[in-house]
């Protein structure tokens, strides 16, 4: 079976949005951990709002260049979780269909690497509650960027993670990987 793995930059403070913040501290040991993820997955799965700023920021970027990972994004396979977005536009992207909880379990059956999601929204805390998220890193700037922070989303759900794995790189984020606790 697939495995959900869901990718999340988030600041010291909880911000998970916009996460250019995140730039300074992308360095050699973040890329490789980066590159290790995209490589063990062939497919990425996502909500509108995640899929639209996507969409507008990969395909500008250099494909023949791989350090900017841009191949990957332009031409994997992309799932998008959307009521309203309908003949979307990026490269091999397809709508879900149908119930959000069975369309993914679907996907998790079939055939494949991992499904790897970016971000910490709606369609993250629906997975999670439905117990189909595998994995979630969560990767700790050390930056205090204020504004929203991703307990804004998670108010009605309440799940504990086991701490699976850390890393941290020379620039100070901390990678940190959980899964849900058996209950």
């Amino acid at each position: 079976m697939r495995k959900i793995i869901c990718s999340t930059y988030i600041t010291l403070d909880g911000v998970i949005e916009n996460p250019m913040w995140s730039m300074p501290y992308f360095d050699e040991e973040a890329a490789a951990f980066a590159g290790s993820q995209t490589e063990a997955a062939d497919a990425l799965l996502m909500g509108r709002h995640t899929y639209e700023g996507f969409a507008a920021s990969w395909p500008q970027r250099d494909e023949s260049d791989p350090t900017t990972g841009a191949a990957f994004f332009n031409n994997v396979k992309k799932y998008v979780a959307s009521t309203t977005l309908t003949g979307p536009e990026w490269n091999n992207s397809e709508v879900l269909q149908g119930d959000l909880v069975e369309a993914v379990t679907r996907l998790k059956q079939g055939e494949g690497r991992d499904i790897l999601m970016y971000g910490y929204g709606t369609v993250t805390h629906t997975l999670l509650r439905a117990g189909l998220l595998d994995e979630v890193r969560f990767w700790i700037c050390p930056v205090f960027e204020g504004g929203p922070t991703v307990s804004s989303a998670l108010d009605d759900v309440r799940t504990s993670l086991e701490l699976t794995d850390t890393r941290v790189t020379k620039s100070g984020v901390i990678i940190a990987t959980y899964r849900p606790a058996a209950a």
